[in-house]
């Protein structure tokens, strides 16, 4: 039996290139209203507790009207500050925010433990790379045991 194409499992050893994007195509200006509309209703507190929480994080008054404002498909004239980012997702708990930003450019961030994990992995590489540079340098000698 033939199997169908699976085209939404990435490649995990595909490396990421960043596209040149099409003329309009990184208008995302509704995506990430429903983006940050989505982190606020999974968010266990309220949107008022939410904006408190980022005005103490960034030593600027933000309000709830805001919130509602940013995340509102009628208020064309609201963009959300990329400069409150870090603070809302600190906010209402998430990271959500910042991996979307990295798959629009053909990344990938990786936060706590799987960053960790990705440093030892690229340590144990140039380990293993230079573990075989010495040997060929002492092949290269005659000093091979």
């Amino acid at each position: 039996m033939r199997r169908a194409h699976d085209t939404l499992t990435l490649d995990l050893f595909e490396v990421p290139v960043p596209t040149t994007p099409l003329p309009g195509a990184l208008n995302f200006n509704l995506q990430l209203r429903h983006l940050l509309s989505e982190a606020l209703k999974a968010c266990p507190i309220t949107r008022a507790e939410v904006a408190t929480r980022m005005s103490e994080l960034t030593g600027e008054h933000i309000t709830k009207h805001q919130l509602d404002a940013w995340t509102a498909e009628s208020r064309e004239g609201w963009r959300f500050p990329l400069e409150y980012l870090a603070a809302f997702e600190v906010a209402v708990e998430t990271t959500t925010l910042t991996a979307w930003i990295a798959s629009i450019r053909g990344g990938k961030v990786l936060m706590g433990k799987d960053a960790l994990d990705a440093e030892i992995g690229k340590l144990e590489r140039l380990k293993e790379d230079a573990a075989r540079k010495i040997k060929q340098l002492k092949h290269a000698m005659g000093e091979m045991e």
